[in-house]
């Protein structure tokens, strides 16, 4: 946030290494300043777990990385992000329809069985215009992110381990780092 990002992640996906309880995304959220968006991300995660962390987090927005239907993405009556795991073009074309109530659209690159944070970039030329807005992810780092939004010209980005010292672990100077290469881009 210092760095000037506009919105946080907090992983509720139990496996991922990067996953906050409910305690401590309450108290991460509790000191979040103004006009800087929470954003809750779900893989496959029953109705209730959601509805659970709703009540206890005053989360933003939700992100759903695993085979949510568009009907369960819907349910919540909050702003939604779908996370894409682009293996070819249609798969952006058909998620741009399928999921018409969604806010916006994460790309991000596919490894089979894997919901995301592979550390893996995706081929951008695959990225057509749809209605939505894109959020580019999948490997960005701060040696590739200032050509990733030139090329994509995507609404945002969103990294995680580009900017890790290890899995889990934030580097305050990777952060930096990144957030300069995205303003010069």
């Amino acid at each position: 946030v210092k760095s000037g990002a506009d919105a946080i992640g907090l992983v509720f996906y139990e496996p991922s290494p990067r996953a906050v309880t409910m305690a401590q995304a309450a108290a991460i959220t509790a000191q979040l300043p103004p006009f800087v968006s929470a954003v809750g991300l779900f893989v496959n995660a029953t109705a209730e777990k959601v509805r659970q962390t709703l009540e206890q987090v005053p989360l933003s927005l939700l992100q759903f990385h695993g085979n949510e239907s568009a009907e369960y993405c819907a349910q919540f009556n909050m702003p939604y992000i779908k996370a894409v795991r682009m293996q070819t073009a249609s798969d952006l074309i058909q998620a741009d329809e399928h999921f018409a109530e969604a806010s916006a659209l994460l790309l991000d690159s596919y490894q089979h069985g894997v919901p995301g944070g592979t550390g893996q970039t995706f081929d951008w030329s695959m990225i057509t215009a749809v209605s939505k807005p894109l959020i580019l992810a999948g490997g960005l780092t701060t040696e590739n992110v200032a050509e990733a939004i030139q090329q994509v010209s995507p609404y945002a980005v969103d990294v995680s381990g580009g900017v890790e010292e290890s899995k889990g672990l934030k580097s305050n100077n990777k952060i930096s780092a990144f957030m300069r290469e995205v303003a010069n881009a």
